[in-house]
């Protein structure tokens, strides 16, 4: 296959990963001035953010069975479609109600990105380039996000409007779809050694297999810690006795380490794949290497200086985004075209439905003790995801790959 059409792809799917968050990211920039006008408590917005978070954890789920049915072309054009129109469609907000309706809207489309790029990154991409071509659709969340504030709240400036800005970002989505149409193929070509025509598996079937439950488990135990930094970094900044300003000009560090933990991860299992390791030794051993740096966050519970803190959360997030590539890449290493989405869709489901019980923990727990048993608990938990990973991750997929096609593999598993 053209090595320069799959790069061209990993160039949209990073794309499509940067909108996703433009757009996610939209209402929480806009969120100080929105409570003032509409009157929202705490609690009130609480319950809008939280209408995104159900229907984009539940609906990873349906949508990776949804992309392996009719393609990651369709449906993906399909997904970004919807979610475009679902974040244009917010300017039409009124109230508390409809801004959750159509938040929850927002998600149900938002959630089929990750299945989606992880089955065409499976699709197009050898297995000592996917851990790179992972690594740049993922960064697209860190690098939306960093974009998001200075975008939006320039657009409501400019239209001295709130709306026009869910319009405009919404529109790059469309955007998007064109450039997709125009560069994706009807039929993508098979990476060499992958039969041409595999079944579907059930949900039942995948879910009956521990390595599925080693990637669920994986991803539910260590994507907490992340929207953990991501929601709460600067409140604890701020606990720790530092100024708003300074919480500020350090909040944006740990992202751009999580970036290039994207890229280093990446980039380290290609390096042992080169090197004649087996695909899946390789991406356990970033994994567990991983896990070891996020426990880095514990030494920041008695941590006093800035940039002691800053730096501490700069190497977990690091390590945090690097285990986040491999177990991302797992899918398409492991299980067959037909089944990569769904897989993905499982453990983003799984990493959403977690996501959900920390946030609610995390508050409570801040509120009645300190954030010092959330540290603790943010850099061991993930360890328990390290070791799942490592005892329920094996090959049995691509046995069961084989076994249900009657293909014969003389070499390394895809």
């Amino acid at each position: 296959m053209p090595s320069s059409k799959r790069w061209w792809i990993a160039a949209l799917l990073f794309a499509s990963t940067t909108i996703n968050y433009l757009d996610r990211q939209t209402l929480s920039v806009l969120a100080p001035s929105l409570k003032l006008e509409f009157q929202w408590t705490n609690t009130d917005f609480a319950w809008v953010v939280m209408a995104f978070r159900a229907s984009y954890a539940l609906g990873q789920t349906f949508c990776g069975r949804l992309l392996d049915r009719i393609g990651a072309r369709a449906g993906l054009l399909w997904t970004v479609g919807f979610y475009s129109a679902a974040a244009m469609a917010t300017s039409m907000a009124t109230g508390l109600a409809s801004f959750a309706f159509f938040r929850f809207l927002l998600g149900a489309g938002e959630s089929g990105n990750w299945p989606g790029a992880a089955k065409v990154v499976g699709r197009w991409f050898p297995p000592k380039e996917r851990g790179l071509a992972v690594a740049i659709y993922d960064s697209g969340s860190a690098i939306g996000g960093a974009v998001a504030p200075f975008l939006v709240l320039g657009l409501a400036a400019a239209f001295g409007s709130w709306r026009p800005a869910f319009i405009v970002i919404g529109a790059l989505g469309v955007l998007w779809m064109l450039a997709w149409r125009r560069v994706y193929p009807p039929d993508p070509p098979s990476v060499p050694g992958t039969p041409a025509a595999e079944p579907r598996p059930s949900a039942r079937e995948l879910l009956r297999m521990r390595t599925t439950w080693g990637i669920i488990l994986g991803r539910a135990l260590t994507d907490p810690v992340w929207f953990f930094v991501s929601d709460w970094f600067a409140i604890f900044l701020v606990s720790k006795g530092f100024r708003l300003a300074e919480s500020a000009a350090g909040f944006w560090v740990p992202f751009l380490a999580a970036d290039l933990g994207n890229f280093a991860g990446g980039w380290a299992s290609g390096w042992l794949i080169r090197r004649g390791w087996p695909v899946t030794r390789a991406r356990k051993a970033v994994i567990a290497a991983g896990g070891l740096g996020m426990t880095l966050l514990i030494p920041a519970v008695s941590a006093t200086g800035f940039l002691p803190i800053v730096s501490l959360f700069a190497i977990a997030t690091f390590s945090y985004a690097a285990l986040s590539t491999m177990v991302l890449t797992l899918p398409a290493d492991l299980y067959p075209d037909r089944a990569v989405a769904s897989v993905s869709g499982f453990s983003g489901a799984g990493a959403g439905l977690g996501t959900i019980a920390s946030t609610f923990l995390i508050g409570r727990v801040a509120d009645h003790y300190s954030f010092a048993p959330v540290l603790i608990g943010a850099s061991l938990i993930p360890l328990a995801a390290v070791a799942v990973t490592l005892l329920l991750v094996r090959t049995e997929a691509v046995s069961f790959h084989y076994a249900r096609s009657g293909a014969e593999t003389g070499g390394e598993p895809r």
